[in-house]
């Protein structure tokens, strides 16, 4: 009997190298972004409740600062690699970043299950996470279609569990394909920050 592993889903991540000179400044670059983002705390208390996000007013920081931009460079590697594991045809075009912006997660802040339409890969890049904080959860794309389906052994592969979650690391970067569901649960540890991208092809 033959076993196949058909449609996979693929999860990258690694620590930057960049990591060490990058992650200081863009901790006092994402503070002080707060800090001047009235229409940022406005729209975050509307859509974000109890945390901050630069989403909804500052979502192209790789544009608007070099230290973004040095990042933005870091991670354009890393996307390259991720797109050549996926297999992607990219004749013709580039995968370039599109949208940058900073997360700030005090304790009791959730990020609701969501995803990233228009875009082709999506990712975060980790600049402070205490210990025990909210990891990335990630739900199978198949989920929604598994209608009579039992559930899975309570100590299965994580290839096929409903939910997996992958823990935030500062100085690493994580990508996934953006149509992929995920989601923060609430943090239950100190503050929690991070910078979440967007690379599209078009």
């Amino acid at each position: 009997m033959s076993l196949e592993r058909l449609f996979p889903t693929l999860v990258y991540a690694r620590r930057l190298t960049e990591a060490p000179r990058l992650v200081p400044r863009l901790l006092r670059e994402s503070r002080q972004l707060r800090l001047d983002d009235p229409a940022g705390r406005r729209w975050s208390a509307r859509n974000y409740p109890g945390g901050y996000t630069s989403y909804g007013s500052a979502c192209r920081m790789h544009r608007l600062s070099p230290t973004f931009g040095a990042l933005e460079h870091a991670i354009d590697r890393h996307v390259a690699a991720f797109a050549r594991a996926l297999e992607l045809d990219l004749t013709g075009r580039a995968l370039a970043m599109t949208d940058c912006w900073v997360n700030v997660m005090p304790r009791g802040t959730a990020h609701g299950l969501h995803l990233h339409p228009l875009a082709t890969i999506s990712g975060t890049f980790y600049l402070k996470t205490p210990r025990g904080c909210a990891a990335l959860k990630i739900e199978d794309p198949r989920l929604e279609r598994m209608m009579a389906a039992p559930p899975r052994r309570r100590r299965a592969s994580r290839a096929n569990r409903p939910w997996v979650e992958i823990a935030a690391a500062a100085g690493t970067v994580v990508l996934f394909e953006s149509w992929l569901r995920h989601e923060v649960p609430v943090n239950p540890a100190g503050e929690r920050i991070s910078i979440s991208f967007n690379y599209g092809w078009f």
